[in-house]
């Protein structure tokens, strides 16, 4: 008599579950053996601030007298007159930033009656098993599934990402449309892939290696609800990966302050600059009749691969609607860990500045839109003066610095303390921990190892190479496997018939 063989295969879902179970204990387990150095870095902050605090008070007076005799030369005085414009600029631009904080006042979120239809496109590219718990985080959203639809476009990924979304498929079912490209042609024409098959009022972009809260969707939905000149509206981005270093720690930091600070002052004069690609939305009436000048934008006979929320933007303040700031409409998204990773990320936001702040000058002193135009004047004002008299600051400091190291040397020590004060007494305010104190070496580490970059993009902004997400070799291996659930599938099934 033959024996009957059970053969059981497991569920692709135990699978995933065991998989990001896994990735989460290995976070546990680095966020405890991490703790300690934390502590210790943050006492060593503190003692370093301090110790500048002491040094300044007690030197004070050798240093006015120092300051005195370098004003007097010709490099000093130049110095003195562009430090003084610019620190007159800078406090207009904290009092400015400040009131208009202070009068933003989240909405409330509409009822599931009142929100629109969404588009939700999620562009990806050697993304991983990350693009999993993205489209995740998305099906589990409160907005309402019957108005919720989810495209998710693989840009001709070389590892694994289009199997991790082949899983998501099999997860979500019906509620996930998968596309695919068949070559890498950017994170534009992923997009584009999306909105040409969309169905949605409203489109909404999220990055692959974010994951968004379950309420922040109809928190970011909401401004469209309230108000028909309302054109885009751009999501509050937090760092995801902040307890693997110490680079991400301090980006949180500029992300609260350039989010929850600057963008939410510039939404109270409906014209926010940029909406992030990590999570924004779009009106389709308003965009769609210029998506494909969007897609072909050129610049400087070259196409332009880069920066493409930051012209979707300006394609909506030209239109002449509103951009808004929503700031419960959070996303947390993931950050550089090593330093070129973070000096490509950055150098691509600022090339991308530097094209888009030419395209907003050709329109924004013009009657563009209905209603107030003077705020959104005053933003752009400030930031092309940070562009241009700020890269002239920069570099006759560092002549200052060259002529003289000791008297200077000890100055921007102390000014990159002082510039760390208000991002990081902004992030005390807001989330009300000592991870503020990152605040203070992001300033330091930014003057000494950062500055460079908005002075070189501001002279090469015509390239527009994306320049990360390379494969690498334990991509490349990862990419040469088959679909890991099919291996475990097979596997288990050779096992049963043994």
């Amino acid at each position: 008599m033959q024996e009957k063989l059970n053969v059981s295969l497991p569920d692709a879902d135990a699978t995933d579950t065991m998989d990001l179970m896994a990735d989460e204990a290995a976070k546990e387990v680095t966020d405890r053996k991490s703790r300690a150095k934390v502590l210790l870095l943050k006492g060593v902050i503190v003692t370093a601030l301090i110790g500048m605090l002491t040094g300044g008070v007690v030197l004070w007076d050798d240093i006015m007298l120092h300051m005195k005799g370098f004003v007097s030369t010709d490099l000093g005085g130049v110095f003195f007159i562009l430090a003084n414009v610019s620190g007159a600029v800078g406090l207009f631009s904290l009092i400015w930033r400040v009131v208009l904080t202070l009068m933003y006042k989240s909405e409330a979120p509409c009822s599931d009656d009142e929100l629109p239809t969404i588009t939700i496109v999620v562009p990806a590219y050697n993304e991983g098993s990350q693009v999993l718990k993205t489209l995740r985080s998305i099906a589990a959203s409160d907005y309402p599934a019957a108005k919720m639809q989810l495209i998710a476009v693989d840009d001709g990924s070389k590892d694994d990402t289009w199997l991790w979304m082949k899983r998501a498929s099999r997860e979500l079912g019906e509620r996930l449309d998968l596309r695919r490209l068949d070559r890498n042609s950017g994170k534009r024409r992923a997009l584009y892939e999306g909105f040409m098959n969309s169905t949605g009022e409203i489109l909404v972009t999220i990055d692959s290696d974010s994951e968004i809260a379950p309420d922040t969707l109809r928190h970011l939905i909401t401004p469209f609800v309230r108000e028909a000149q309302v054109g885009s509206v751009a999501g509050n981005v937090r760092v995801l990966n902040a307890h693997r270093g110490m680079i991400p720690k301090m980006m949180d930091v500029s992300f609260t302050f350039s989010f929850d600070f600057i963008r939410a002052s510039q939404s109270q004069v409906n014209t926010v600059l940029t909406t992030p690609g990590a999570l924004s939305a779009y009106r389709d009436s308003v965009v769609r009749p210029d998506l494909e000048g969007w897609l072909n934008q050129t610049f400087c006979g070259r196409p332009a691969n880069i920066g493409e929320d930051r012209a979707l933007t300006n394609l909506v303040l030209k239109a002449g609607y509103f951009v808004r700031f929503a700031r419960k409409a959070v996303v947390y998204t993931e950050v550089p860990l090593g330093y070129k990773g973070l000096c490509r990320m950055l150098l691509r936001w600022a090339r991308s500045n530097v094209r888009e702040s030419l395209v907003m000058g050709r329109f924004v002193f013009t009657n563009f839109r209905k209603g107030g135009k003077l705020g959104g004047r005053i933003n752009f004002l400030l930031q092309v003066f940070a562009m241009t008299v700020g890269e002239v600051l920069k570099i006759s400091a560092v002549c200052t610095l060259v002529a003289y190291p000791l008297i200077m040397g000890g100055n921007f020590l102390v000014g990159a303390a002082m510039g760390g004060t208000v991002p990081a007494l902004f992030y005390l305010l807001r989330h009300r921990n000592s991870n503020c104190l990152w605040g203070f070496p992001y300033c330091l580490f930014w003057v000494l190892t950062l500055s460079w970059i908005s002075l070189y993009a501001l002279v090469t902004p015509h390239r527009s190479s994306w320049l990360t997400r390379g494969l690498t070799e334990e991509h490349k291996a990862v990419a040469e496997q088959p679909d890991p659930w099919t291996v475990s599938v097979a596997a288990s099934a050779r096992t049963g018939l043994r």
